[in-house]
């Protein structure tokens, strides 16, 4: 009676009194092995997994081939996470019953544990075969097969699951998360959902929603799920981790930090929070504590692929690009087709001072033939009306229409362009949206966001817009969606301006480019076929708010100031020896280093101990941070450009501020950017040819004040009049050029 009271009360819950009942059954019948087990499992829902382990033990001490007991005893010790043991617990469990399919799903789940998954398969598979219609059994391989990578297969799992059991909650969220990889995240939404209409104090499926919705941008309703998660778990780690993601992406980044300490107080060797952590302390400028924070995470999980990415960024920020290179070559060891870590690659190999482009191509190569070839089994003939002359469909694809570098040269062809003769497209792959946004909703007809869509569902999406022309505008940068180009949903695809290179993929087929940018020989290090425009391959629109130019600096000071606005990776032996001997050259002259990547005081000194090495005192150095650097520019005398890699966007602000710089033409088109500009502007005599002619160059020009003050008043008027500031002018040209390309596909076809 007291046995069969307990079993009752057990079954509702009340496992107080059940445990009384067990006890007092054992008081009457201490051999009876049932009442251990029962109370075993009574003590173990209760969390007393020692007791539990005790009655356990003490059933099996009684009934050595009770098979039950064997099972609930290696539940037990994995629950203690003492998973050997469990393991041979639940494989004496099979010993005695082999067809016990509870025995091979607990077992599917030690070994997944143990990280033996596809062991794990095999025990979930086995569960299956003895009892289809085994629900957790089908919840838990889905789970596996999601972990192998296999999500088609974990698709169905959960799917047949459901089927068997609609209302099983945890299929929901798993299924959810399933369908979030798959960039599925509006089913992954209605999944999460699902699980919460279903058990609506589910801390779990109040996370993996809040993560669907940062990565679909709806970050305040993100905020708010995974703060509910915190609500019903304050203890939960991976809600503060997802928190602290979306606190990032909202720019609240002291929240974010705060909130990824929260995670480590309730589980200190989290790898993931200590990624998460590096990035939010990159985004502050604090590079020194963000390495920290990436090595930390890699010393916890030594395969952890992003970290390995991330860790590679930290470094070429520092300027350490062969060990950047390493990082992401190890990302790629381990998961070979991690396009973050291949856009991550090619982009510090873009600035190494010490390889040729010929190195640095193949490498873009290598990236076609491993992540562009096997998409091309997805090109299919397109069916857009081949009239030559018919209004265009021209489709932008970029994670960068808000305020940005690039706004600066995207927005005047936005704002000009004939829509009698093309229709826009903008695919906007964004988290927030800004003021900037705005604007560039007003030039375009349609607006398609796909933050959380798909490279396959975009690509679809594309082809049933009937894009003619898809223009692809970040390179390697991130945010890009290359992986779409790759599956050519458009008859003509081009690549310009937000990364300044080949993109490397043969599916894509031009870039534009103007004849100093890309000049004729060099087609060779170029995946698409180079189409030149006669102008400048861009037109400027300067910031509001730089203010007018003001008088010579040099004239006050009584010496010369040279400067540069250039990130830290263009920074590098060539350039400092370079720059080192101008400051040589010219007595008494300063260098201004103004970029984000200097706020941070650890930064300044190791890049003036670099100068030290060539005998530059510190006291001629000016390193920091100071944003808008308009007023750093009015500082300056004569600009000093990067190489191999030049600078961008600060080139121009820079001229615009009455500013000349030195560039070195160098390797097709990241080194030959400053050259396109200063023949844009009519200074070609600012062009080295070498690193020694660069440094005569800045040394002639700082050697006239009277020149120099001249060329500061007269400059913006020059870039006025300049085709840089020929806004019409570019977007008929370009357009021009995008009817020509079409007229070629017309004539041949895909």
């Amino acid at each position: 009676m007291h046995f069969n009271l307990g079993h009752v009360l057990q079954y509702q819950g009340r496992l107080g009194e059940a445990e009384a009942c067990y006890r007092s059954a054992l008081s009457i019948d201490p051999d009876y092995a049932e009442a251990h087990n029962n109370l075993g499992t009574a003590l173990k829902d209760m969390g007393r997994l020692g007791e539990a382990e005790a009655s356990y033990r003490q059933a099996l001490a009684i009934r050595p081939d009770y098979a039950e007991a064997h099972s609930n005893l290696g539940l037990a010790l994995r629950d203690m996470k003492r998973l050997d043991e469990a393991e041979a617990s639940l494989r004496g469990a099979l010993e005695f019953k082999p067809d016990y399919a509870e025995a091979h799903n607990n077992l599917g789940a030690t070994l997944k544990d143990l990280g033996r998954l596809s062991d794990a398969e095999a025990s979930y598979r086995k569960a299956l075969e003895i009892k289809p219609d085994f629900v957790m059994a089908h919840s838990n391989l889905g789970v596996v097969l999601q972990e192998l990578g296999r999500l088609d297969e974990a698709e169905a799992s959960y799917r047949r699951a459901l089927e068997i059991k609609p209302d099983y909650v945890m299929a929901h969220s798993n299924f959810g998360l399933v369908l979030q990889q798959l960039g599925r995240l509006d089913e992954a939404e209605a999944s999460y959902r699902q699980a919460l209409a279903i058990k609506p104090d589910y801390a779990e499926a109040y996370n993996n929603l809040g993560s669907a919705l940062t990565s679909l941008g709806r970050l305040d309703e993100a905020e708010t799920s995974l703060r509910q998660a915190l609500a019903i778990r304050p203890d939960y780690a991976e809600a503060y981790n997802n928190l602290g993601i979306t606190l990032r992406y909202m720019k609240r980044l002291g929240e974010a930090e705060a909130i990824l300490g929260r995670a480590f107080e309730v589980k200190p060797d989290y790898a993931e929070a200590y990624c998460n952590l590096g990035a939010v302390l990159q985004d502050q400028g604090r590079v020194i504590e963000a390495e920290t924070c990436y090595r930390k995470a890699l010393e916890i999980k030594p395969d952890f692929v992003m970290a390995h990415s991330n860790l590679g960024v930290i470094l070429h920020e520092l300027g350490r690009l062969d060990e950047a290179e390493a990082s992401y070559r190890r990302a790629l060891e381990i998961k070979p087709d991690y396009a973050e870590a291949h856009d991550n690659l090619l982009f510090v190999l873009n600035y190494h001072p010490d390889l040729s482009a010929e190195e640095i191509y193949r490498a873009y190569q290598e990236y076609d033939a491993q992540m562009g070839a096997p998409l091309r089994s997805t090109w299919c003939a397109h069916g857009n009306d081949r009239n030559p002359d018919r209004r265009l469909r021209i489709g932008y694809v970029s994670p960068d229409f808000r305020q940005h570098s690039c706004s600066s040269f995207l927005e005047p062809l936005l704002a000009h362009h004939d829509k009698n003769r093309v229709e826009v497209y903008a695919y906007a792959e964004l988290s927030m949206e800004d003021p900037m946004t705005a604007r560039y909703k007003h030039y375009v007809e349609h607006w398609v966001p796909t933050r959380g869509m798909s490279d396959a569902a975009l690509a679809e999406r594309i082809r049933r817009d009937g894009i003619d022309i898809l223009v692809e505008l970040a390179g390697h940068t991130a945010g890009n969606r290359l992986l779409v180009f790759a599956r050519k949903p458009a008859p003509v695809s081009l690549s310009w301006l937000g990364y300044g290179y080949t993109t490397g993929l043969s599916a894509i087929d031009y870039y534009l480019a103007d004849e100093a940018l890309v000049p004729a020989g060099s087609e060779g290090l170029f995946a698409e076929l180079p189409w030149r425009i006669t102008t400048p391959a861009y037109a400027y629109r300067p910031a509001t708010g730089m203010g007018e130019v003001n008088d010579l600096p040099a004239r006050q000071r009584g010496y010369i100031t040279f400067g540069t606005l250039t990130r830290s990776i263009r920074i590098n032996h060539r350039t400092i020896l370079a720059w080192a001997g101008i400051l040589q050259a010219v007595p008494d002259s300063r260098l201004v280093i103004n970029s984000f990547n200097f706020n941070d005081v650890a930064m300044q000194e190791r890049l003036a101990a670099r100068f030290a090495e060539h005998g530059t005192a510190r006291d001629r150095l000016e390193i920091g941070c100071s944003s808008p650097p308009w007023d750093v520019l009015r500082g300056i005398d004569i600009g000093l450009d990067c190489f191999p890699h030049n600078s961008g966007t600060t080139l121009f602000e820079t001229l615009y501020m009455g500013v000349p710089f030195i560039t070195l033409a160098g390797r097709p088109s990241v080194g030959r950017v400053g050259s396109s500009i200063l023949h844009g502007a009519g200074h070609p005599e600012w062009i080295a040819e070498s690193e020694a002619d660069y440094v005569a160059k800045a040394v002639g020009l700082a050697g006239d004040v009277d020149h120099l003050a001249e060329v500061r008043s007269a400059l913006r008027g020059q870039i006025e009049r300049s085709p840089l500031r020929d806004e019409e002018g570019f977007a008929v040209r370009v357009e021009e050029a995008y009817r020509r390309m079409w007229k070629n596909w017309c004539e041949k076809g895909d």
